[in-house]
């Protein structure tokens, strides 16, 4: 009974891992979006031009940097990657004014569907 439990325990995550393996292979299959919501040449665009060449190299993929600026200290951008499809081809690279103060003092459009 015991080596009976400890095969079945030792298959789960093996059958896992190859489910994982078989489904990672499909993705990803177009462009990827990494939006920045502050404006290019900045400090968070100079941090993600390199991070884009690098995810891009890794995927095999290209990933595309948009500066969407529009003012609100960068809400508006994060409100649309908020509202993207959530199929992992929309990334952002926030900073703590959008991922945390804004969201403390403020009530946020794009934190409605979330909640």
């Amino acid at each position: 009974m015991k080596t009976t439990r400890r095969l079945i325990f030792a298959a789960i995550p093996a059958f896992a891992l190859a489910a994982i393996d078989v489904f990672a292979d499909s993705y990803p299959d177009r462009r990827i979006t990494m939006v920045i919501p502050f404006p290019a040449g900045g400090p968070t665009d100079a941090i993600a031009r390199p991070l884009a060449q690098a995810l891009s190299a890794s995927l095999g993929q290209p990933v595309i940097v948009e500066n969407r600026v529009g003012g609100a200290g960068g809400t508006l951008g994060m409100r649309d990657v908020a509202r993207a499809a959530p199929d992992g081809y929309t990334l952002t690279l926030g900073t703590v004014s959008t991922l945390a103060v804004a969201p403390a003092f403020t009530i946020l459009a794009y934190y409605y569907h979330i909640l």
